[in-house]
């Protein structure tokens, strides 16, 4: 693991465009749990499964039931963000990251000071009134009590996040296509790329390193100039900026 730990460092050393893809597995050194290991919400028992819970159709036809699940399983609003989180708004602020696209819903990316964040998947800090469009805060859903409704119109409020039957945001996309294409670099962290279209973005990376970091397998680890399966507190703790 030392020569592993060596090698990308001297890869982040070498590198001029750094782009980060994040996944759920940055956040849960944070308290925020994945979806799909073992201890993932994926593998809790609900009177629907997740995955249902959080689409389109069933927020549309069973609301309450929706923000019942969301607000105990999806709103993390004390985490905070973690050496991984920090250790890359460092870089960016070295000038060497372009940027980090992100699965991840949770907003810890920016608490961290990144600034150039691609939120492929949305984000829980941000909810909107389906009818007039007023914001709302994360809080502001956290306290209220059954289906939230704005308070100007009366409408139900939704989170900016995509759920499973939406589509991603376009001006999303092609920035973070732009930020892979023009990266020499790209570090892929606590992911297990298996969800689509995000994952398939990796795709568009044409420059020199490609380096997975996961604790688990994925389908692109044979794809990897670096290949690291293990956790991230045995790996950030030892780079240096």
């Amino acid at each position: 693991m030392t020569d592993k730990i060596q090698e990308l460092q001297q890869i982040i050393d070498n590198a001029k465009h750094i782009v980060f893809f994040t996944g759920a597995g940055v956040s849960t050194d944070s308290g925020i749990p994945d979806f799909r290991s073992q201890d993932g919400l994926y593998n809790m028992e609900y009177k629907y499964p997740p995955e249902e819970i959080i689409s389109h159709h069933f927020y549309e036809e069973n609301p309450e039931e929706f923000y019942r699940f969301y607000r105990n399983k999806m709103l993390f609003l004390d985490a905070e963000p973690n050496a991984v989180h920090k250790y890359i708004a460092d870089l960016e602020k070295a000038g060497k990251c372009l940027g980090v696209v992100t699965q991840n819903i949770d907003g810890l990316h920016q608490k961290a000071g990144s600034k150039r964040v691609y939120e492929l998947h949305g984000s829980v800090l941000r909810n909107y009134c389906t009818r007039c469009n007023k914001f709302f805060t994360a809080e502001y859903i956290k306290e209220s009590k059954g289906i939230p409704c704005c308070d100007k119109c009366g409408a139900i409020i939704k989170p900016d996040v995509v759920l499973y039957e939406e589509g991603l945001s376009s001006a999303v996309i092609n920035g973070a296509v732009a930020a892979i294409q023009s990266a020499d670099v790209m570090i892929v962290l606590g992911t297990s790329l298996v969800v689509y279209p995000a994952a398939g973005l990796i795709r568009y990376f044409a420059g020199k390193k490609l380096v997975l970091i996961n604790r688990s397998v994925t389908p692109y680890d044979s794809s990897a100039d670096l290949l690291i399966q293990d956790s991230f507190d045995q790996v950030f703790p030892k780079l240096h900026i």
